[in-house]
């Protein structure tokens, strides 16, 4: 009987004292080339030849949410990873490895890579992951277009969001509060749709046939689509179990406050989207960092950074996801600079790394997006007077180039006021319910008449000789000023202002034949643009000038304080006593300019950096902004309270409520926005619990599940509070869907509770664990079939609609 020829398997390089065998009797089998990458990156030498054997390092086999972070990967995979004494460093002999960072505790654990598939069937099997994703993603599809277009009106801040999208087609400058990049992929959406720009969307109005609505619609909700499998990546790149990151993606996928915002033309799919996005790339660099400075790591810390940027530039309250971005970074930051085995060069880099990938980027992002923004608005539009007079200069179809470039007595023009988000000049009819009773005189930020006023000489002087010598205004020089429509001089005397009680009352009095002193005005020139200091000519656009009270010798100032509504919500003006030369509220240029008598200016001079412009804009939408609080006189039915929103105390009609009229009520799944807050005060009581067992000695989890167990808590917790609480100390007016970015931290946190309680637990069985999530998914499944109508759109009468009105809080009804 023939024996078989044996086989050597090669398991490295023999020692030294070994005589390798060259007999033709063995046949060498080399390892694949897979396994010597992997066995070149763990392999470890145990100097047992000068270290004890309790000194060595010693390898153990770890269990962890390998590859996709699900149960079938634990059983498919196995992963390594070195301990080390603290005593390492003590031996003389002992030679320090380069090191450059350590492995990480929580999150994902890096897997293995895969040997090529030899079969249809392996490669299949391979790829399993992927099925989750895509069949969520599916689904995330019909539900966002279901009927989308079912209802042929303008719905809610379609309103807005839409008017602007005309305006980037038309290319008109328009203001908003909100920075630029979801409106222009709004315009955009409607660019690729054919729409013309020229709907003026109407809260309530049918959409015309040349009004490509459903097709816009669609665009925008592909954003809310992704959302979905976003969710389960990010659940995945969390650690979490193959249960809760189902349950994960259904929450995603079914609640109905989520689906309704996502079908129309707004702003917050784009918001959602790019949080969704942040967190995932957050957490998928977080699983790289066992590999600083890779290809990998640096394309995720990028990626994290060009996220922030983007959600910041949909709306400011991206800043809440950066900020808990940057605790990350801080605290990860923290723990390398407590890293001994870190060079200082290392720490620099990290350091470097950083400040370039989520300072940088995101600010360059979120300035490229107003570059943008002003080079396709370049047009002349309804906005033009919320930037500064140089801005608009530029505008095509601006008036500016037929100003005459130096100003005189007898010239009319308009005054504007070069703080940041200054208004024009503007006086009319009404008067001051208090103190003088003399008629107003504000700040207003949109062009009319009566921002119109003419340079007159003072009381004492020869009145005003239309033929007569041209008198150019120059530094120092006292003028009047009366309003055109209603001849009203420009006055000032020791009343307290309305508003800014410390400064005086600045009002219209008397008409081209009664004055005083009061109406005299000193001009002083402060810097000219064109020309600098050395200039004391005043010059329409470029002349930034103070106005000094003759008498009382305080300062014209507008300074962003709003007057109640009998002033119309409009900018008080005043008079500042005190003589701060750096108050750019006090600064004043001449903007628009008529005088038959003189020449047209030279537009060349009218040139205005980007960087001013920005700034300016960005502080005029901060403004405009803080001052959106809510009118004591007048009732909102749509606002609520940011303590209304967690546990879904109210909802918010989206439309008419009319029979005949689809409704769209948006409010959330109730199981999903009530778990999601509870499951936040049990996260809390969870930690505290294991903190006071940790201080009596107990040990319930070995540190890689504890630290998984911090990680994944502070990314719910942290990333909810952060979104919360600043709306508690907003003065301005809030609504419920403010709350939509914060409920996906929430939903984070819900899963994150079920999965250390249940899906991740020993005490329970596989079987005990489908039984739970059975339960819990279909009931998130069966409240989203019950409240679905609000967000697909109820027809017909409401009342004939029962048992949507779980609180009796909730407006659906009309009673």
């Amino acid at each position: 009987m023939n024996r078989p020829p044996a086989v050597a398997i090669d398991f490295g390089s023999p020692d030294s004292d070994i005589q390798s065998t060259s007999s033709l009797e063995f046949e060498h089998v080399g390892h694949p080339d897979h396994y010597h990458q992997h066995h070149r990156r763990t392999e470890e030498t145990l100097p047992l030849h000068y270290m004890s054997e309790e000194k060595a390092r010693r390898r153990v086999r770890v269990g962890g949410a390998g590859g996709g972070g699900t149960d079938a990967d634990f059983n498919e995979k196995e992963q390594f990873e070195y301990q080390e004494y603290d005593d390492a460093g003590k031996d003389v002999y002992n030679k320090p490895r380069p090191y450059n960072g350590t492995r990480i505790s929580s999150g994902r654990l890096p897997a293995h890579p895969l040997p090529p598939p030899t079969s249809i069937r392996e490669f299949i099997w391979q790829n399993m992951d992927l099925i989750p994703p895509i069949v969520y993603t599916l689904l995330s599809c019909w539900t966002r277009f279901h009927n989308i277009g079912e209802s042929n009106v303008v719905v809610w801040d379609e309103a807005h969001f839409g008017k602007f999208g005309s305006h980037y087609l038309k290319r008109e400058f328009y203001f908003d509060v909100h920075p630029p990049l979801g409106k222009m992929l709004v315009g955009l959406a409607g660019l690729l749709s054919g729409y013309d720009g020229s709907f003026e969307f109407k809260s309530g109005e049918v959409y015309p046939d040349t009004v490509p609505y459903v097709a816009m619609r669609v665009m925008l909700a592909t954003f809310g689509v992704l959302m979905v499998p976003l969710a389960w990546y990010t659940s995945v790149e969390l650690g979490m179990s193959q249960w809760a990151s189902h349950l994960t993606t259904l929450m995603v996928l079914l609640d109905v406050g989520w689906l309704c915002i996502s079908r129309f033309i707004l702003l917050d799919s784009m918001l959602l989207f790019f949080t969704f996005l942040t967190v995932f790339c957050l957490t998928r660099f977080h699983n790289e960092q066992y590999d600083p400075f890779s290809l990998d790591w640096w394309a995720w810390l990028f990626l994290t950074g060009f996220s922030i940027g983007c959600v910041t530039s949909v709306k400011m309250i991206g800043l809440f996801v950066t900020a808990l971005v940057g605790v990350y970074t801080i605290e990860d930051l923290w723990d390398k600079f407590g890293d001994t085995r870190l060079t200082v060069r290392q720490q620099v880099n990290h350091w470097a790394a950083r400040v370039i990938c989520l300072i940088v980027v995101p600010i360059l992002v979120f300035m490229a997006s107003f570059k943008i923004h002003f080079l396709v608005l370049n047009h002349s539009g309804p906005g033009d007077s919320q930037m500064s007079s140089l801005f608009q200069a530029n505008l095509v179809g601006n008036d500016f180039y037929k100003n005459p470039l130096d100003v005189a007595i007898g010239s009319k023009v308009t005054l504007k006021n070069m703080g940041w988000g200054g208004g024009l000049l503007h006086s009319h009819v009404q008067t001051f319910p208090v103190g003088s009773n003399q008629q107003q005189v504000t700040c207003y930020h949109y062009k009319d008449n009566n921002n119109e006023w003419f340079i007159l000489p003072t009381w004492e002087e020869k009145p005003y000789d239309p033929n007569g010598e041209l008198r150019f205004l120059k530094n120092g020089d006292v003028i009047r000023l009366s309003h055109v429509p209603t001849t009203r001089n420009l006055h000032s005397h020791t009343v307290a202002a309305p508003v800014t009680k410390q400064n005086y009352e600045v009002s219209g009095y008397g008409n081209d034949t009664v004055g005083d002193s009061h109406d005299h005005w000193i001009l002083e020139v402060v810097d000219d643009i064109k020309w600098g200091k050395k200039s004391d000519k005043i010059h329409s656009l470029t002349t930034r000038m103070r106005l000094k009270h003759k008498v009382l010798g305080c300062y014209l100032r507008a300074a962003n304080a709003i007057l109640p509504q009998w002033g119309f919500k409009q900018v008080e003006v005043s008079c500042d006593k005190e003589n701060n030369p750096g108050d750019a509220h006090t600064y004043w240029n001449v903007e628009s300019h008529w005088n038959d008598r003189l020449p047209q200016g030279d537009m060349k001079l009218y040139k205005s950096p980007f960087l001013r412009d920005f700034w300016h804009l960005n502080v005029a939408m901060m403004t405009s902004n803080n001052a959106l609080i809510p009118d004591p006189d007048k009732e909102d039915i749509l606002a609520s309270k940011p303590f209304d929103w967690p546990f879904l105390h109210l909802g918010l009609r989206m439309c008419g409520w009319g029979d005949q009229q689809i409704k769209y009520y948006l409010m959330g799944t109730p199981v999903i926005w009530w778990g999601g807050t509870i499951s936040l005060v049990v996260g809390l009581l969870t930690f505290g619990f294991y903190l006071l067992r940790w201080q009596r000695k107990y040990n319930d989890m070995d540190a890689r599940e504890w630290d998984h167990f911090l990680y994944v808590g502070k990314i719910a917790f942290f990333g909810w509070a952060f979104h919360f609480v600043p709306f508690l100390i907003m003065g301005r007016v809030t609504y419920l869907h403010h709350y939509l970015p914060t409920l996906y931290f929430s939903v984070l946190m819900f899963a994150h509770v079920l999965d250390h309680y249940i899906f991740s637990s020993k005490r329970f069985s596989d079987k005990t664990k489908a039984i739970v999530f059975g339960v819990i998914a279909s009931i998130i499944i069966f409240t989203f079939w019950w409240f679905s109508g609000v967000a697909f759109g109820i027809e017909g009468p409401i009342a004939e609609h029962t048992g949507l009105r779980w609180r009796k809080t909730w407006n659906i009804y009309n009673d």
